[in-house]
């Protein structure tokens, strides 16, 4: 699949979900402001979450009251109408990408259709880390190498410490070819066949790889990926994949 295609399927997914709930015409604003760390994430422990280091930003989509989050490196600012949404060029345009992504997760969250679309704060993410350890044990109690796909300390910390082996590859400079916890993080470019084709049984996904169009080398593979974080809480049900995320615990 090209990310012309996923992103072309994403927009008529939702377009028919706006039909369905009759709301395509919904003349009801949506404002969309980039976060700062803290009110993203909170007062954490550590600091060596993406949010607090990375060139990355969270940008958060309100529409009647709903939030949805996504995290992206083009943050823009939007106030409009959700028929505006419609229109934007989320192949070609970073910025028209990651409000409509936001966008759809606060919409979808207002139908009752996701949840999770706010980030969890605080210690939040640790707790993350271990309802996920424990999802992992109840449900591939036999799986026993991971790749995990964006570098998410939590997580990885959690990883290194438990019965699964594990690779972590990751897109940022900053990170590749660090060592973090005892695992180096590779490049997720270079690395990405060998990791993802010959060593992985399990991939756990960041859902941040959706702003970046680099989820298409995540889709339709021959085992299961799991995607976690809350950029693609909405999309995941539009385009059927497996997501896994306690955000709504801990937000």
């Amino acid at each position: 699949m090209t990310k012309k295609e996923l992103y072309d399927i994403l927009k008529e997914r939702f377009q028919e979900v706006l039909k369905e709930h009759q709301i395509e015409n919904d003349h009801l604003s949506v404002s969309c402001r980039s976060l700062t760390p803290e009110e993203a994430i909170g007062k954490t422990k550590r600091t060596d979450y993406p949010i607090l280091t990375g060139k990355d930003v969270m940008i958060q989509a309100e529409y009647k009251g709903f939030r949805g989050q996504a995290f992206t490196d083009a943050p823009s600012a939007f106030e409009g109408m959700l028929e505006d949404i419609l229109q934007m060029d989320i192949e070609h345009d970073p910025h028209d990408r990651g409000i409509f992504i936001a966008t759809v997760n606060a919409v979808m969250a207002s139908l009752g259709l996701c949840c999770g679309t706010v980030h969890c704060r605080t210690e939040g993410p640790e707790l993350c880390a271990q309802d996920m350890l424990n999802y992992l044990e109840s449900n591939y109690p036999d799986v026993k190498r991971i790749a995990l796909v964006g570098f998410q300390p939590s997580l990885l910390e959690m990883l290194s410490k438990s019965k699964y082996d594990v690779r972590v590859m990751d897109l940022n400079p900053n990170n590749i070819r660090q060592v973090k916890f005892g695992i180096c993080v590779e490049d997720g470019t270079t690395m990405k066949e060998e990791i993802r084709d010959s060593y992985a049984e399990l991939i756990l996904c960041t859902g941040s790889t959706l702003c970046n169009g680099s989820i298409i080398d995540y889709l339709d593979l021959d085992k299961d990926v799991l995607f976690f974080g809350t950029t693609a809480s909405g999309a995941a049900p539009l385009l059927g994949l497996k997501r896994v995320c306690f955000a709504d615990k801990y937000e």
